[in-house]
């Protein structure tokens, strides 16, 4: 078995590279964080001293980045993977955003190297246990020949598309959709307090009814009403993407007029709260906002 790379090993990557070191894979890897890349060779994988190294010693190299620019540059900067002379594949696991996506592919793709666009849902409780769901787009001859590595991270693989940025196109509206969901929950949550109704009955109702999400079910239960706000998943990043999303839908010509409104809110609660506040600490900006406090002590 050759060696694959992977870059990237924060709070999603780390956890996807014990699952493919668990399998038995071996794995070259980078980081800029030394303790992040001192962890991973702590669990059995190479540890490199640059991007390049990686790109010099795999065939496929798996990144999980936080933004689209520190996509960008991994993949085509200077210094970066690009040019590397084993690296033939390249697999996006972040959420990229299609705009980024289609250009690291176009770049790539002169340079020879097939991509594979394959972001992924579930945080780091799924990255735990292997159960990401994983919106796949690129070549079918590249999606099958990852498809391996991509089983041992993933419960629910969705093949989405035959090109690259359409894996994006999916992710970034299940994160439109679940940033909705967080947000409105939190409004929904605050009215319940402000009538008199117990916070949690209410949403083991709603989680049995019409109106359940996964904020009704295990956000706001384990997240809100603990008052823990540690689900694992910034506020900062989940604004990123319902920005990507409304940058997909004007590129596309779709009016997105209700989300809009969501991604303004969100942008206004990153600039409210502390940088590293988790995404179900938006239900603190509500609260205010209310002038109520939904759930109890921890």
């Amino acid at each position: 078995m050759s060696a694959t790379g992977f870059v990237g090993l924060g709070e999603m990557g780390g956890r996807m590279v014990r699952r493919l070191l668990a399998a038995g894979h071996e794995l070259v890897v980078y980081d800029r964080d030394p303790a992040a890349l001192e962890r991973a060779a702590a669990g059995g994988a190479h540890a490199c001293a640059s991007l390049r190294e990686v790109a010099d010693a795999a065939e496929t190299v798996l990144v999980s980045l936080p933004t689209p620019p520190i996509v960008r540059e991994v993949a085509c900067g200077q210094g970066g993977l690009l040019g590397g002379s084993a690296m033939r594949t390249f697999v996006d696991l972040s959420t990229t955003g299609v705009a980024v996506a289609e250009e690291v592919a176009a770049t790539l793709g002169a340079a020879g190297v097939r991509c594979v666009d394959a972001p992924v849902s579930g945080g780091v409780a799924g990255a735990d246990a292997g159960t990401l769901t994983v919106m796949v787009a690129g070549a079918p001859v590249a999606v099958a020949a990852v498809r391996p590595l991509l089983e041992r991270i993933g419960g629910n693989i969705f093949v989405v598309g035959d090109a690259p940025g359409a894996g994006q196109l999916a992710k970034v509206i299940n994160n439109l959709l679940s940033a909705t969901a967080i947000l409105v929950t939190a409004e929904a949550a605050a009215l319940a307090v402000k009538g008199g109704l117990d916070p949690a009955v209410l949403l083991d109702a709603i989680a049995v009814s019409s109106g359940t999400n996964t904020a009704v079910t295990d956000k706001f239960p384990h997240q809100v009403l603990t008052r823990r706000f540690d689900q694992g998943f910034r506020l900062e990043l989940m604004a990123k993407d319902v920005r990507l999303c409304l940058d997909a839908a004007q590129r596309a010509g779709v009016p997105m007029l209700a989300s809009s409104v969501i991604g303004s809110l969100w942008e206004l609660a990153g600039a409210t709260l502390p940088a590293g506040a988790d995404c179900t600490a938006i239900a603190r900006v509500v609260e205010d906002w209310a002038g109520v406090t939904i759930g109890g002590a921890p």
